[in-house]
């Protein structure tokens, strides 16, 4: 079997098209390619949804059933695990479930995953400890940060360091499982021979874009509710 040229292994973020704005040369790349064709998909999903959901009928449609299955799955996954404060937060939680879904799988589509950049699971990690530390001095107060020192001092750079890792535990799991993804793609098609470009990398792609994007969608969220309803308790 003759393997290609490794020059030919393609991965990176690339930028497609630069700018100059405020004094910096300013690239648009892949990534922000990737996720505006998500955004836009969302929210022409939504549009749709709801223009369906107003002329609802006794017998619903497919289109329908498939919405109101999602929609009821999220809701019992966020009240199992938050219980009673379920209300406040399954909008937000449903919003990064379809979100970061949408982001792992666009590769069946031909799109680099743009959770397949840190900067893009950083910051989704970022929206997470800004949640989580509100919503403890919301409802602690001044409690929840003199609690990172008991008992002090002996714990509490272990506490601190642990309420800053959680995020960022999240962002590179997120990461890393679909950066491996996109360089097991960008290893197949570029050093294979082409006679084994067609067919097999169909089920590469089920594995690194869609099982494995299901699953690292459904950990970033049950962790975002488990950090957050440990700080409503």
């Amino acid at each position: 079997m003759v393997i290609a040229n490794a020059s030919n292994v393609d991965f990176m973020i690339k930028g497609v098209t630069k700018f100059h704005a405020f004094g910096q040369d300013l690239w648009v790349t892949t990534t922000e390619i990737g996720l505006s064709i998500v955004t836009i998909v969302i929210l022409i999903l939504a549009f749709v949804t709801d223009r369906k959901m107003k002329r609802a009928t006794e017998v619903p449609g497919t289109f329908q059933n498939i919405m109101e299955l999602l929609v009821e799955s999220l809701d019992k996954l966020v009240k199992d695990t938050m219980g009673h404060n379920a209300k406040k937060f399954v909008n937000y939680i449903g919003t990064i479930f379809l979100f970061i879904l949408l982001c792992n799988i666009s590769g069946l589509f031909g799109l680099r995953t743009p959770t397949g950049d840190f900067g893009v699971t950083f910051m989704l990690g970022v929206f997470t400890f800004c949640i989580v530390q509100y919503q403890g001095i919301k409802n602690h107060g001044i409690g929840h940060l003199t609690s990172l020192a008991q008992p002090f001092p002996v714990l509490f750079p272990i506490n601190l360091i642990g309420e800053i890792t959680n995020p960022l535990s999240q962002a590179l799991r997120l990461f890393g499982n679909m950066m491996s993804g996109v360089v097991i793609m960008g290893l197949w098609y570029g050093m294979m021979p082409i006679f084994v470009k067609i067919g097999i990398p169909s089920f590469l792609h089920v594995y690194c874009d869609l099982f494995s994007g299901c699953i690292q969608t459904y950990v970033f969220c049950m962790l975002t509710m488990v950090y957050v309803n440990d700080k409503l308790d």
